[in-house]
């Protein structure tokens, strides 16, 4: 599988990426830990080299169930953390990476990111230059190579870029959801900053397996997804059909055509979830496909209908009202 090289730091992520959020539990129903555990090596095994995870991500068990599965095979991954939007104080920086380098059970993680800008979720705003100062001490002390942000502006980046350098960039980029194509993805091109894409499939909207009248099982997070909200659903069912009619003379599915899709995209990496090891095959798979500009274009159009529902959103993921915590 090919590589995406995260800035300047000498660190190279698969161009896919396993997410960890699943891992987590919190807002996921039917995952054990056992599931996700074979999903890392499944996907170590297809070329998955790169593993995405969080603190928040049911409070660092996303990151303890990382741990285990990479015992042993450390040296063969790379770690990508993150600190959440309560923890941007510099000495708060430092404990949350050390309560994560102790879940993990490693010693250093190789992209260490900003899950959410300051200010997010009405907290109160720290410094740039403050996150970054711990940052950079982190850098200096080996805990870890890379820092990134996810979930921001390219004024945020802008903002903490000139307080010790951004690596990586991480924000929602799919067929459903393309506001990253006129801001974020040209940005970090032209500084040689990394883009990693999550939701690539669109929380699993893109894969053609929910239909109309489908229920979540109780405790899933997607039952407040703007997709599943009743005057956007319909038009998701539609879209997805328009998608399969695109991929029947490629010989492929929804999914993995979405996936290849972002992945088409220069420069980009894109981190999918898995919570088991079929799931984390099909994931490495669909990086193989080669799609023609043809073939991007009428993918596409074909999800149009959504997309445009989205081209000036930064968030897509719940109700307009709902402005409190989102994990992603």
């Amino acid at each position: 599988m090919r590589s995406i090289d995260i800035g300047k730091s000498g660190v190279a992520v698969s161009a896919v990426i396993m997410g960890g959020w699943q891992a987590g539990l919190k807002d996921w129903a039917g995952i054990t830990d056992s599931m996700s555990e074979r999903a890392v090596k499944a996907s170590l095994d297809a070329g998955i080299t790169a593993f995405d995870t969080a603190e928040s991500y049911g409070d660092g068990h996303s990151e303890r169930v990382l741990g285990r599965a990479l015992r042993g095979v450390r040296s063969r991954a790379a770690i990508l953390g993150k600190v959440f939007a309560n923890h941007l104080h510099e000495d708060a920086v430092i404990a949350a990476c050390e309560r994560s380098l102790k879940n993990l059970g490693t010693d250093y993680i190789d992209l260490y990111q900003i899950h959410w800008p300051s200010g997010s979720f009405g907290m109160k705003p720290v410094p740039p230059e403050e996150t970054m100062a711990a940052f950079c001490r982190l850098k200096k002390e080996g805990k870890i190579r890379a820092a990134g942000l996810c979930n921001a502006s390219v004024e945020a980046g802008e903002k903490y870029a000139r307080h010790g350098g951004i690596d990586a960039v991480q924000s929602p980029y799919s067929l459903f959801f393309r506001q990253a194509e006129k801001s974020l993805i040209p940005w970090a091109a032209g500084r040689g900053v990394a883009f990693l894409a999550y939701s690539p499939l669109a929380q699993g909207f893109l894969t053609g397996k929910f239909k109309v009248g489908h229920e979540f099982e109780p405790g899933d997070h997607r039952t407040r997804n703007r997709l599943f909200s009743p005057d956007v659903f319909p038009r998701v069912i539609d879209c997805v059909e328009r998608i399969r009619a695109v991929c029947r003379p490629l010989e492929t599915s929804p999914a993995a055509a979405a996936l290849a899709w972002v992945l088409s995209e220069k420069g980009v990496a894109a981190i999918a979830g898995a919570r088991n090891g079929e799931q984390a095959r099909m994931n490495a798979e669909a990086s193989k496909i080669a799609l023609s500009e043809k073939d991007r274009a009428a993918l596409s159009e074909a999800a149009l209908p959504v997309a445009s529902i989205f081209m000036e959103e930064t968030l897509m993921w719940y109700p307009p009202e709902r402005k409190g915590r989102s994990n992603p």
